[in-house]
């Protein structure tokens, strides 16, 4: 999906803001024509979530309505496709121009888009309204409302408030930017861009595809002069070039070099529709054991990360954004996971620009395969969608350099303590589920490796499904609490058994809990000090082991989680940094591993 532009050809509206307001929770609003105007409306900025700017509704899941009436499509409009955008809204959305629906969409944190043109109205305001659902029901992706475990895990396994089998908060609202946009009658639909290298040439192939009857158009490759150019000829609305280009410019973790590509859709002589995009000239391979970047090899050094901050919520926040990137550089990290969902294009975007690696996660967590066939079916439908959206958004970024299909699927012990009576054939058919997406994903983008997150405690994890292994592991937290010395021993008996696969290995989650300020001699679980001691000792035990070509530790910043006796108010501790960007000790050590040494 091409994020929307201004140029001569395309016009662009950002809708955020301030925007009225009013939960639902009867679920009367349609049938009381709230599409039009709300009962009791009050102000709410887009994007944000609702959970962090209304006190009253933290904890609120169900039904909420946003509305704008002041919103004029301008006059030069008329005669192109106008259309409307959500960046992300979860979970549930349905959209309404001036009283009438004109479309919906189920899932989280990634964008949609409708054709309003027959619905505005010219000359006079109109009307958008935004229908938000939120509940947590268990064929959801991610899932809510499993049975507890019984509560000791908190929001880890269950047991949690609100009920969610996932460790962070259930934000809701409209997280990222509302748009309204425009683009002629004959447009550029959609780009794929592909690269290679060829000894010191760059080779990059670019499919076009356009809805019209447009048959010819351009492409230019541009850096600090125009590259590259070529002319493209349509048929069946699809047009194909491949493009050399001699001595180029590679992107890179130190060197993000990015062209700028520029396509034309011509009639005649007449330029009808322009599209630009940055991209970058790289390689993604696994080989044997290890990571290639640009054919050599790479050791990932970073974090899993949330979306998430006081007052935003999970709603876009770009001075976030920087200060984050900035952290990130300040330690010496190279990469990160969009745990547990896709992150906003404006921080992909960014990435580009920043030299940083990424692994692409749909919003997957925490699966199951109880139920019925036709439950699991729709869990299974709607993870392949989720697939399928998020690389026909996130296809063409040189940073993403992975998808990832799901984190910690609920396998062995974990998911007969979440349901006693599992079926025989449960591994059978959780190995049959999560090889049929990153099967989805090696068909739509054979460029880059798919993988899953394992879990720990299950015996079996189905992460030899992937190209790369990634495992979460608490070796000294969750198992051997308060024993470093123990879980070692632990970490050295599993790195052992898990060499025999023969694939690249990623440490996707590991780290500890720290209450920011709180030390002991001898370290003591919650305090700075045995947060910092047991990412050391993970650190240590990893280097002697070649096949593991990476370390993520969990997390970079303290996020809000749901509440349980396990997460002191509220938040899962394993931050590195704060919530407000506040550096504990372990953040130190690991400038000097990766930064001051490395």
């Amino acid at each position: 999906m091409l994020y929307p532009q201004q140029n001569d050809k395309r016009n662009r509206i950002n809708l955020s803001g301030f925007w009225d307001f009013q939960l639902d929770p009867e679920e009367v609003g349609a049938a009381q024509g709230w599409s039009q105007g709300l009962d009791a409306p009050r102000t709410i900025a887009v994007p944000g979530s609702w959970n962090e700017q209304l006190d009253d509704a933290y904890h609120y899941l169900g039904m909420a309505w946003y509305l704008r009436d002041d919103v004029y499509v301008p006059d030069s409009w008329q005669g192109q496709q106008v259309m409307l955008r959500v960046g992300s809204a979860n979970y549930y959305a349905q959209v309404w121009v001036n009283g009438q629906a004109v479309g919906e969409h189920i899932g989280g944190h990634l964008p949609f888009a409708f054709d309003v043109s027959e619905y505005v109205k010219w000359g006079e305001p109109n009307t958008i309204a935004v229908q938000i659902e939120n509940h947590l029901q268990p064929n959801r992706i991610p899932a809510g409302n499993l049975p507890s475990t019984g509560g000791m895990g908190g929001s880890v396994l269950g047991g949690g408030y609100p009920a969610s089998t996932f460790d962070f908060y259930p934000f809701a609202g409209i997280h990222r930017p509302v748009i309204l946009y425009s683009v002629p009658q004959a447009h550029i639909d959609d780009v794929t861009v592909v690269t290679e290298i060829e000894g010191t040439t760059g080779i990059v192939s670019v499919t076009v595809q356009q809805i019209g009857d447009v048959s010819t158009g351009t492409l230019s490759l541009v850096g600090e002069s125009v590259i590259a150019t070529a002319d493209l000829s349509f048929a069946d609305g699809v047009a194909q070039v491949r493009l050399q280009v001699p001595d180029a410019k590679l992107w890179s973790i130190d060197s993000p070099y990015l062209y700028d590509l520029v396509i034309t859709l011509q009639d005649g002589e007449t330029v009808v529709d322009r599209y630009s995009l940055e991209i970058g000239i790289r390689t993604v391979e696994v080989k044997g054991t290890q990571l290639l970047l640009n054919g050599e090899p790479v050791y990932l050094k970073g974090f899993g990360r949330h979306e998430d901050f006081y007052a935003s919520g999970r709603g876009l926040n770009e001075p976030l954004i920087v200060k984050d990137y900035s952290l990130m550089k300040w330690i010496g990290a190279n990469s990160y996971r969009t745990s547990h969902y896709p992150y906003s294009e404006e921080e992909m975007r960014m990435a580009d620009r920043e030299g940083m690696l990424i692994i692409d996660e749909i919003p997957a967590v925490s699966l199951n395969f109880f139920g019925s066939e036709d439950d699991i079916a729709t869990r299974l439908d709607m993870c392949k969608q989720q697939v399928e959206e998020l690389v026909a958004r996130d296809k063409n970024h040189p940073s993403v350099i992975m998808w990832s299909v799901a984190n910690e699927p609920f396998g062995g012990p974990i998911a007969q303590m979440i349901n006693p009576n599992m079926p025989a054939n449960y591994d059978e058919i959780g190995r049959d589920f999560l090889g049929q997406l990153i099967d989805l994903a090696h068909t739509l983008d054979d460029t880059r490796p798919a993988t899953l997150v394992g879990i720990m405690g299950a015996s079996v994890e189905w992460i030899d499904l992937a190209d790369v292994l990634l495992i979460n592991r608490y070796y000294g937290w969750y198992m051997q609490t308060g024993r470093i010395s123990e879980g070692k021993k632990g970490l050295e008996q599993e790195l052992d058994s898990l060499a025999e696969l023969n694939k690249p290995l990623l440490f996707s989650e590991f780290g500890a809990d720290a209450m920011a300020g709180m030390h002991s001699i001898p370290a003591q679980v919650f305090t700075e000090d045995y947060q910092r001691d047991l990412i050391e000792m993970y650190l240590d035990v990893t280097a002697k082991h070649p096949f593991v070509i990476g370390m993520h530790i969990w997390n970079f910043a303290d996020f809000q989680a749901t509440q349980s006796i396990s997460r002191v108010g509220g938040m899962n501790l394993k931050g590195v940094f704060t919530r407000a960007r506040q550096p504990k000790m372990a953040a130190h050590l690991l400038r000097d591993r990766w930064k001051n040494k490395d």
